[in-house]
C-alpha cells in the first residue's frame, strides 16, 4: 500500500506570492490560500431510498409526527423540466417511526428521478407505509406552478381497523395582554 504523503506544516502559497515580501510591517497581511475542493471518498450524506426506522417511545397514545419537507424536487418525465414541490407529511406511527436523516436522504433520491406528481406523491407514501405499518400517514404534495397551474395531491393511509380518538374543541379565548383598558 503506497503512503500517503505528510502533510504540509504551514499554508502553500500561490508562486507569485511565495517570491513577494511584504515591504513593511503595515502592509503585512495573511495570505488567502485557494484551493481545490475534492470530493471525499466517503461523503457525509448521499441519497439512499433506505427508510430507517426506530421503536416508537410512546406506542399506546395517538400523536401526530409532521414532517414539512419544503425542497422536494424531481423533474417531469416528458420533458425533463425540474418539479418542485413542499410535502407536508402527517404520521400517527404504531410500532415504529421513520428517522429523520433517513427521510432526508430518502427523499433527495428523487431529485434526478422523472416521475409524475401523482405518482411520485403516492410511491412515498407506498415506501413510508411498506417500512413502518403507521395507523395514519397523510401526505400532502404541493406542486409548485407549471404552465400556470398548480397541482395540489393528497395521499392517505388508514391502517385496519383503527379509529381516530374524537376531535376535542376547546373554547376558543382572547389573547390576554395584561394591560388594563
Amino acid at each position: 500500500m503506497a503512503k500517503k504523503p505528510a502533510a504540509p506544516t504551514s499554508a502553500p502559497q500561490p508562486a507569485s506570492q511565495a517570491a513577494k515580501k511584504p515591504a513593511s510591517k503595515k502592509s503585512a497581511k495573511a495570505a488567502v490560500v485557494v484551493g481545490e475542493r475534492v470530493k471525499p471518498d466517503t461523503p457525509p450524506s448521499v441519497p439512499s431510498r433506505q427508510l430507517d426506522v426506530f421503536d416508537n417511545p410512546a406506542p399506546g397514545r395517538d400523536y401526530v409526527i409532521q414532517f414539512q419537507v419544503p425542497e422536494f424536487t424531481c423533474f417531469c418525465p416528458l420533458t425533463g423540466q425540474p418539479d418542485f414541490a413542499h410535502f407536508t407529511i402527517d404520521c400517527i406511527a404504531d410500532k415504529l417511526c421513520i428517522e429523520l436523516k433517513s427521510l432526508k436522504m430518502y427523499m433527495w433520491s428523487y431529485r434526478n428521478q422523472g416521475a409524475f406528481h401523482e405518482k411520485v406523491t403516492n410511491d412515498i407514501l407506498s415506501d413510508m407505509v411498506a417500512a413502518i405499518q403507521p395507523r395514519y400517514l397523510r401526505i400532502t404534495a404541493k406542486w409548485y406552478v407549471r404552465g400556470g397551474i398548480y397541482t395540489n395531491v393528497v395521499v392517505e393511509h388508514r391502517k385496519k381497523g383503527w379509529k381516530p380518538a374524537p376531535k376535542v374543541d376547546l373554547p376558543s379565548l382572547g389573547q390576554e395582554t395584561g394591560l388594563a383598558g
